[in-house]
């Protein structure tokens, strides 16, 4: 261990990494389901690519958790506007898939911008909001700043188009804000905004994600279209049952009924083939990590430790409960993937490095 003060093994939050790497592992094994071709094939190369993308991952996040998060502070503007150049460049030479252009095509890998935005957007609101608020609370007027920090990435998100990263960016940002001390006027005003926004919002959208936001009502009404996902993620999720259909025994993701399942749709693939008792397992995992992240935030030694634990916990949060949502048809289908669980190496890295932030804000509270 040279060079490494013995007192961060000591404090290492050993249980936050056990949980990151549990999920992590149990995705393996679904996106190994999800795109199972055979006894008599080979390992599906998403399946290999995954596995790469973890153990790439686990190193982030140690080298995360071994730094001081406070020096953060220093490079919050500036991967904010690497962020912000990544998603122009999306915009202009992006790698376009299924209808989105998110991606930019390094030939060997391919980098999601929106994923670094996500961990970008709150390094620079907790930087910008680490000062205790005034008196009653941040007025309006001082949110003019954090507003347009969130806007623009938010706009060039939504452009790709990609509705749920945007989401995830405004109600992180929105978490944070409500967190470090709002105005209860302040609070009331913005509320009354947003639902004066939401008409300008909708003649934005494209054309197929307002079918997908209408179709969320009634999905029977369009099943072979923009239905069509709901429908199967329900079939697939109800077919479980109790116990499940057992592993790789799922005919939903079978028989390619149900579409993006290792991605967007993977809770559906774990609820068919190990049933509710399954998914309560699953979800208790993230529930552990959401707990242990809100834990980390009420025991942190400055308010900027506190703050940043609050975004990444509610970035996790987020991601979970839309994704559940779509999944069971609680909520519209937006493209929100699994955090850990889902086939990604964007979406993997950053989370990771973010859970290693978590790591390093826990230990330290040891250290000064």
């Amino acid at each position: 261990m040279l060079g490494i003060d013995r007192r961060i093994v000591l404090h290492f939050d050993w249980p936050l990494l056990a949980l990151s790497l549990a999920i992590a592992g149990l995705g393996i094994i679904s996106v190994m389901s999800a795109s199972y071709g055979g006894a008599d094939r080979a390992l599906h190369p998403l399946v290999i690519r995954q596995m790469i993308w973890i153990a790439a991952g686990t190193v982030v996040l140690l080298v995360a958790a071994l730094l001081d998060y406070r020096a953060l502070t220093s490079y919050a503007y500036p991967l904010y506007v690497i962020a912000l150049v990544l998603l122009a460049v999306v915009d202009v030479a992006g790698h376009s898939t299924g209808g989105s252009q998110r991606w930019i095509n390094l030939g060997v890998f391919k980098i999601e911008p929106s994923e670094i935005a996500k961990l970008a957007i709150v390094l620079v609101m907790v930087r910008y909001l680490r000062e205790e608020p005034p008196r009653g609370g941040w007025s309006l007027h001082q949110l003019i700043v954090p507003m347009v920090l969130i806007a623009v990435p938010a706009a060039l998100v939504l452009k790709q188009p990609d509705l749920g990263s945007t989401l995830i960016l405004i109600f992180a940002s929105a978490t944070l804000i409500f967190v470090a001390g709002l105005k209860w006027r302040t609070m009331t005003v913005l509320l009354f905004a947003a639902l004066l926004a939401a008409p300008l919002a909708w003649s934005h959208l494209k054309p197929y994600q307002r079918q997908r936001l209408v179709s969320f009502v009634n999905p029977e009404a369009d099943p072979l279209g923009s239905g069509y996902h709901i429908i199967q993620s329900e079939i697939a999720i109800g077919a479980g049952g109790t116990f499940g259909k057992g592993y790789l025994e799922g005919t939903q993701s079978r028989l390619n009924f149900l579409l993006e399942q290792s991605t967007v749709f993977i809770f559906a693939v774990v609820a068919e083939e190990c049933g509710v008792g399954g998914a309560r397992g699953l979800l208790g995992l993230y529930g552990a990590i959401i707990a242990r992240g809100i834990w980390i935030a009420r025991h942190a030694r400055e308010r900027y430790g506190a703050l940043l634990a609050i975004g990444i916990t509610s970035i996790i949060f987020w991601q979970v409960a839309i994704n559940i949502g779509m999944a069971t048809g609680m909520l519209p289908i937006v493209g929100i993937t699994l955090p850990l669980m889902s086939y990604g190496g964007s979406s993997m890295l950053t989370m990771m490095a973010a859970l290693g932030i978590l790591i390093s804000i826990n230990t330290r509270r040891y250290l000064f």
